[in-house]
């Protein structure tokens, strides 16, 4: 009940730059996350291997980094609003296209391309509505908002589940095209940041100029979310592959363990995202890192389906649970001049450095003859470890001003 009481607090402004926010990641998500339930589909009709699949997620992780820097640019200039909805209606046309794709070089092309509009997304729309709802609300609508990423992963495990035997592999892509339909709601609905209306009369402040000067805080945001990226992906993009080919369950089985497993993610996100308005932000996210350290024997090493079910919700708790302090986290430790760009592009950094988590995932599978359950076991402990620490020591920023924000650099 309160987390509805907080939202139901927030005017028609800031309840529509959430809702907007929200649906657009969540929409990018499920855009990205179908191709994750067809890697096996894609290769059998291209006649490779896995493998070789997987430099389609790869390039699209690197191509992230790219399109947040391009789109934050031009969010920073122009405002949130209008390129959100340049960049929503992008990445579905590319999702489209996807579909019609004759080989697997022309599918890796076009998901590099989708890639480039995936990045921009999520800096525009989280400093869109970081900087639209009051101090207060940030934590738990920073939860919310991060398990947009989540509930795409979801909406992709039912639409897998229920339309793949049907429609295969193109089809899937096909449904993709849905979120150009959010571009309409932006468009009537949304008003721009009132944070970037206010700054935009100031003298402009370069991104460089802002790395620059913040440049030890950038390089620590840039590692910190190389950790994160290698915790989330390292839990997810093989998560289907390892209930496929070493549980050999049905596309119904599967679908249902992964909808388990974002169940999880979701609640874990509002409720790391809500407390951290209370014990602050790192407190947060170490306590969710932590917790996933537990989790492992059953959502890896366990044989039944319950079992894995139970350890895919809770391994999610833990990895979304952290998350869900990060569009917060990183809003309130960016700059106030390069909102727009400072905190997609440092997160989509370190989305490039974890790019071929995948391929590297597989690769340890292979060599130990299939073993999924191993590779994922590796990296989300590892990664577990290093959260905690980077976290810890790094910097306060709970209910920070904007206007007097962590690291601001003044115009010259």
């Amino acid at each position: 009940m309160g987390v509805f009481a907080e939202l139901s607090r927030l005017d028609r402004q800031q309840r529509s730059a959430f809702v907007a926010s929200f649906l657009g990641w969540t929409l990018d998500a499920f855009d990205f996350f179908l191709m994750i339930f067809i890697l096996r589909a894609v290769a059998q009709e291209f006649g490779t291997d896995v493998k070789a699949v997987t430099i389609a997620v790869t390039l699209t992780l690197a191509m992230r980094p790219l399109g947040a820097l391009v789109f934050g640019l031009l969010a920073d200039r122009f405002g949130r609003r209008p390129i959100l909805m340049i960049d929503v209606l992008l990445f579905s046309l590319l999702e489209l296209a996807s579909a019609f794709a004759p080989s697997l070089v022309v599918l890796i092309a076009l998901r590099a391309a989708f890639g480039f509009a995936m990045g921009g997304e999520w800096g525009i729309g989280a400093s869109l509505v970081m900087e639209t709802v009051p101090a207060r609300a940030r934590g738990l609508v920073s939860g919310i908002l991060q398990e947009g990423y989540a509930f795409g992963y979801l909406l992709a495990a039912v639409v897998y589940g229920l339309l793949f035997d049907r429609i295969g592999w193109r089809g899937m892509f096909m449904v993709g095209v849905i979120p150009a339909l959010l571009v309409m709601y932006i468009r009537r609905n949304v008003e721009e940041s009132p944070v970037w209306t206010q700054l935009r009369e100031r003298p402009k402040v370069s991104l460089w100029h802002s790395v620059r000067h913040n440049w030890k805080l950038f390089t620590y945001v840039v590692i910190l979310m190389t950790a994160f990226n290698f915790f989330s992906h390292g839990t997810q993009d093989l998560y289907p592959t390892f209930l496929q080919a070493q549980h050999h369950f049905s596309p119904g089985t599967v679908s249902l363990l992964a909808i388990v497993a974002n169940v999880g993610a979701i609640a874990g996100g509002i409720f790391f995202g809500s407390i951290s308005e209370r014990v602050g932000r790192r407190t947060a996210i170490v306590i969710a890192a932590l917790f996933g350290l537990l989790m492992i024997p059953l959502w890896s090493m366990a044989s039944g389906p319950i079992v894995l079910a139970l350890g895919a919700f809770f391994m999610q708790v833990s990895v979304q649970g952290a998350w869900g302090v990060i569009p917060a986290h990183l809003n309130e430790l960016s700059p106030n001049e390069v909102r727009g760009t400072f905190p997609g592009f440092a997160y989509q950094l370190g989305n490039f450095i974890a790019s071929g988590n995948a391929t590297y995932q597989a690769m340890i599978a292979d060599r130990r003859g299939g073993d999924y359950g191993f590779a994922l076991a590796v990296v989300a402990a590892m990664m577990a470890v290093i959260i905690a620490f980077l976290t810890a020591v790094g910097p306060e920023t709970r209910g920070v001003v904007f206007e007097q924000g962590v690291g601001e650099v003044p115009g010259e």
